[in-house]
């Protein structure tokens, strides 16, 4: 590994150490390097708080003459929350900039290398881009569609249910898929669920880590007609973070004026086929600089999802179980499809293990399946 490769690294971990706190901005590591020795480190700790490279240039101090500056995307040229990076980069004397990707936002988007190279300061970028790509992956989406990045976590069963005929499905998965889930959600924005699941399980929806704090989504509810009830646990769990209710003009508005004297914040959206609009929804939390979603709901709302192209990663839990029948939900309802070739294919698949359990982690390719997946299957088949 060379020394940019090396360096790169440090500062990506750098970056993961904001994760779940940055929103709307992105997650940022820097390191500033003297002479192959690190002389100044730090990372994006919250939007609105010192950028990466500003602190490390700090803990540079006059060190920073002449040194290369490492970090995982571009440095800022605008005034936001904070200062220019490029100004504060450009006045420590930093003579190469060495950078894993443009930054996506329009506001800077080449504009932060431009500067700092009319200053005779030496940029390299693209080192280690696809994994700086991957870490900032809701950043890129939220930058570049307007749209929050949207995961789905389903916890099932070998053939594919997240529940008996009878509606338990606590617990499907053990002790240590459900750690990662909360783990999951201290690293999300918001927390979305049906009415159904709240119904049913009636859950709080907060985040418990084991020895360390996390943080509360917000929390999301899909419900038509306003059939929370207003002691639900997640409005009684005493978390801080808000309840959002997603409704139609169907809700009753009595109901809604109650549920808003308990400091829930009611939605009003257009219906699609009787239902909440999830894309109107998805408009209305990016508007709100919710750039991460965690779905945890049933098989309607995550094939609503799914259905409408808003789905970008995929976290199943596999149980080594068997539920069965017909009226078992599954991890994803909806009208389903008529053809195979319609089949939405899962892409960089990675599988990690806790204890029996499975996780399969992908990003699903919306419309039909390539026409190579459906020979090869239609090969397999003969």
């Amino acid at each position: 590994m060379d020394a940019d490769d090396r360096f790169m690294w440090m500062a990506l971990d750098l970056a993961r150490q904001g994760r779940g706190r940055t929103s709307p901005n992105p997650m940022v590591g820097a390191v500033v390097v003297k002479d192959s020795e690190v002389v100044g480190t730090g990372f994006h700790q919250a939007a609105g708080q010192p950028h990466a490279e500003v602190i490390a240039l700090k803990k540079a101090g006059e060190k920073a003459k002449g040194a290369t500056l490492y970090v995982n995307i571009e440095p800022c040229s605008h005034q936001g929350r904070t200062g220019p990076c490029t100004e504060a980069i450009i006045k420590a004397g930093i003579s190469r900039v060495v950078a894993a990707m443009e930054d996506p936002n329009p506001l800077v988007s080449g504009r932060g290398f431009t500067r700092l190279t009319e200053t005779g300061i030496t940029v390299t970028v693209g080192i280690l881009e696809q994994k700086a790509r991957r870490l900032n992956e809701a950043f890129i989406k939220y930058m570049t569609t307007g749209l929050p990045f949207v995961g789905i976590k389903v916890a099932m069963s070998m053939d594919g249910k997240i529940g008996t005929m009878s509606g338990e499905s606590q617990w499907i998965t053990g002790e240590k898929s459900r750690q990662f889930v909360h783990r999951l959600r201290d690293s999300s924005d918001a927390i979305m669920v049906g009415i159904h699941t709240v119904l049913k399980d009636n859950p709080r929806l907060t985040t418990r880590m084991e020895g360390e704090g996390g943080k509360d989504p917000v929390k999301v509810i899909v419900d038509s007609t306003a059939r929370l009830p207003i002691d639900a646990r997640l409005i009684e769990s005493g978390s801080q973070s808000k309840t959002i209710l997603a409704v139609t003009e169907k809700a009753p508005e009595e109901k809604c004026r109650v549920l808003e004297q308990k400091g829930v914040e009611v939605l009003v959206l257009p219906s699609q086929e009787g239902w909440v609009n999830v894309k109107a929804l998805l408009n209305k939390l990016a508007e709100r600089e919710l750039t991460t979603i965690l779905v945890e709901g049933g098989g309607n709302l995550n094939y609503s999802l799914l259905e409408n192209g808003l789905v970008d990663k995929l976290f199943l839990f596999i149980a080594p179980i068997i539920i069965g029948g017909q009226k078992s939900p599954t991890a994803f309802s909806g009208s389903g499809i008529a053809s195979l070739t319609q089949a939405w294919s899962v892409e960089n698949v990675e599988m990690k293990q806790f204890d029996r359990d499975l996780l399969l982690i992908g990003y699903p390719v919306s419309g039909k399946a390539s026409e190579r997946e459906s020979v090869v299957s239609s090969q397999h088949s003969k």
